[in-house]
């Protein structure tokens, strides 16, 4: 339900929670991204109970959309959220590709990059102070991690390898309670990608995590204690 650029909602649990989560409609809707509104909302209660465990991780901050959400939510709890991203664009965000935005490309470098507009929409809703910028591979930060997570949201490369070694990565480190989820899970291959869904169910099969019900694209596992 929408209350003069407020959108409001309740928690999923039984105590029906109302959530008012203030955002600028009309700014949210000019930053570039694939987050579907009604998953962007799902991700905020999803961060909004896993911040109180622990700092949340996304993998792809692409230009932020995301961010905003979960970072908001980490934001009201006084938490963190880590966002990594090389940003340097996926396979399909590539000159040529079926998702290619000019406006991405680094004219002098000839290069995709989402920093400059992450950053923008990060400075834009004065998540500055909450959101943690890492600029590099997964795989690579991921070797010198070791902080525990209440949630990490995967949404990086749609390749298997890519989206397997983002979830043997970070899963580890998600506390009793906290989340895992995956973006762009879809059962039938003709509404997309199978990549992230065979990763799901891989996770989902490994006895780690109590299985939530699919909400629209969203794959949603919770870390058993």
């Amino acid at each position: 339900m929408l209350e003069n650029n407020i959108f409001t909602f309740y928690e999923h649990k039984p105590s029906r929670r109302r959530l008012d989560l203030k955002i600028d409609l009309e700014k949210i809707s000019k930053v570039k991204g694939f987050l579907d509104e009604e998953e962007a909302r799902r991700l905020y209660l999803l961060a909004d109970e896993a911040s109180r465990l622990a700092p949340c991780l996304e993998v792809g901050s692409y230009c932020g959309k995301s961010a905003v959400f979960l970072g908001t939510a980490c934001k009201e709890n006084n938490a963190v959220l880590f966002s990594i991203d090389h940003h340097r664009g996926s396979e399909e965000q590539q000159p040529g590709e079926e998702y290619f935005d000019p406006e991405l490309l680094d004219k002098e470098t000839g290069k995709i990059d989402t920093l400059r507009f992450f950053r923008r929409t990060i400075d834009d809703f004065d998540l500055g102070n909450t959101v943690v910028p890492i600029i590099g591979r997964s795989e690579i930060v991921g070797r010198a991690w070791s902080t525990k997570l209440g949630m990490v949201f995967i949404d990086g490369g749609h390749a298997y390898d890519t989206v397997l070694s983002d979830y043997e990565i970070w899963s580890r480190y998600i506390v009793a309670g906290g989340y895992l989820v995956f973006h762009d899970i879809f059962p039938d291959p003709a509404d997309g990608g199978q990549a992230p869904y065979l990763v799901y169910q891989k996770a989902a099969a490994s006895a780690l995590f109590d299985v939530e019900p699919l909400f629209k694209s969203l794959g949603i596992l919770k870390r058993k204690g």
